[in-house]
């Protein structure tokens, strides 16, 4: 039986307890830090170079051959100091979001041609019986992590000061069980991230399922032995032959009474309550603080976001409301809301709006010259309504299914957290035969 180590106050509170033969220490006094001033920009009289910087950290637990660096030159004496060596850690240190401060990841072999970039510090240890492997693991502890991204400063931009990383305390137990505790860390949380990979790939076969399901039938129709014809529409392909086809706003009317008059009611919808692909609602709020005219929809309309296409935000609307300018209030004519509700979320025909949007940094469909007069594939209202309620069960059973495979992905990344915070501070003990 494996016996917990004895514990005492570290007196830091996002280390809590720790063994009373551990020390705490602040990384100043393990590490020597390098904050990077090496840029892309090319200079006389300097060797190129590659430059690892934020992504390759970020995405990236460890830093790899196969990553593709950013070409640019240093002087000698910049390749001395910033060129990344065995067992060095390096973290971010400015990012859009404070929260991605301090993100760790470790150079596992000697790179004497890649340097540290200009968003990041390196970390590198002052003595032999200090392991860079067990602070990154340490640093991946979000609960001893916090100590940096705290500290950020910054209104669109945040960043930390050397002086707050080298003061951030750390747990420090000695060598070999550094050394045991980052060997048994490297592999358990291997298995796990294999686990969590599969997780996340069976969600994307899910997505790219729903996307498939919904194409074929908005545009084949559900009965598989019907007789089929030629729409002379590349995008569409061949439709079933007793289907009619037309053009959006032959079929479709857009909405574009707008008003000024604010109210408390939480009927008001921007593009970022709409989910991207689902068809869902997801919130909804009042136009006290709205500046700007908004456009009145009515239950049964399909709500199409035309900033983006490609986000596909595309909503059945089961109440009367409010939507930004940002989004089509289409009212169907002679098409269910339902049907067609799934049409213009169907992965060709988002895909067509997106090769029709305009704007570079903003791109948008324009309802009147394009989207409006994009064709619409269509059966009678009857059939409309059996695909349509086929869709709405087989989303669902979708929408089931990764709802589980969510809840298994949390729990996954919760234990995984856990026991890293487990291990670099003492509470789980570590012995070496532990990583076999």
């Amino acid at each position: 039986m494996m016996l917990a180590y004895e514990m005492k106050d570290s007196g830091v509170e996002t280390l809590g307890k720790i063994p009373t033969h551990w020390a705490r220490k602040k990384i100043k006094n393990g590490f020597y830090l390098k904050p990077s001033n090496v840029d892309k920009k090319s200079h006389d009289d300097e060797l190129p170079v590659e430059l690892c910087n934020y992504v390759d950290v970020y995405y990236n637990d460890f830093i790899i051959n196969e990553l593709a660096f950013m070409a640019a030159t240093a002087k000698p004496a910049e390749i001395d100091k910033f060129s990344l060596q065995i067992d060095d850690v390096i973290i971010t240190k400015d990012s859009e979001d404070p929260m991605d401060i301090g993100v760790p990841a470790l150079v596992k072999e000697n790179k004497p041609n890649l340097l540290c970039g200009y968003h990041l510090t390196m970390l590198k240890k002052r003595l032999n019986n200090i392991s860079g492997a067990f602070l990154f693991w340490v640093l991946k502890d979000t609960s001893i992590a916090s100590q940096l991204y705290r500290e950020a400063t910054g209104v669109t931009r945040w960043a930390i000061s050397s002086r707050n990383i080298k003061n951030v305390s750390i747990p420090l137990p000695d060598f070999n069980e550094q050394k045991a505790i980052a060997n048994y860390l490297d592999k358990a949380c291997e298995k796990v991230d294999k686990t969590l990979l599969l997780k996340q790939q069976q969600l994307e076969k899910l997505d790219a399922y729903r996307k498939s399901t919904i194409q074929e039938a908005v545009t084949k129709g559900l009965d598989k032995n019907a007789s089929m014809k030629d729409s002379k529409v590349e995008w569409l392909g061949s439709i079933p032959k007793h289907w009619s086809l037309d053009r959006l706003k032959d079929v479709s009317t857009l909405r574009d009474k707008k008003t000024r008059l604010k109210s408390d009611i939480n009927d008001y919808i921007e593009l970022e309550d709409i989910s991207q692909w689902t068809g869902k609602i997801t919130n909804k709020k009042n136009t006290l603080n709205v500046a700007s005219d908004v456009i009145k929809f009515h239950k049964g309309d399909v709500l199409f976001g035309k900033l983006r296409p490609y986000l596909a935000k595309v909503a059945l609307a089961k109440f009367e409301g409010k939507c930004t300018g940002e989004i089509l209030a289409i009212q169907p004519t002679f098409v269910l809301g339902s049907f067609l509700s799934y049409y213009l979320i169907s992965n060709n025909f988002i895909n067509h709006c997106n090769n029709f949007s305009y704007g570079a940094k903003m791109p948008r469909i324009n309802w009147n010259t394009q989207m409006g007069t994009f064709p619409i594939s269509f059966p009678d209202k009857a059939e409309q309504k059996v695909i349509a309620d086929y869709l709405e069960k087989a989303c669902e059973q979708i929408d089931k299914t990764k709802t589980v495979i969510e809840s298994q992905i949390t729990k996954l990344t919760q234990y995984r957290q856990s026991l890293i915070h487990e291990c670099v501070t003492g509470k789980k003990r570590i012995y070496q035969g532990d990583i076999n």
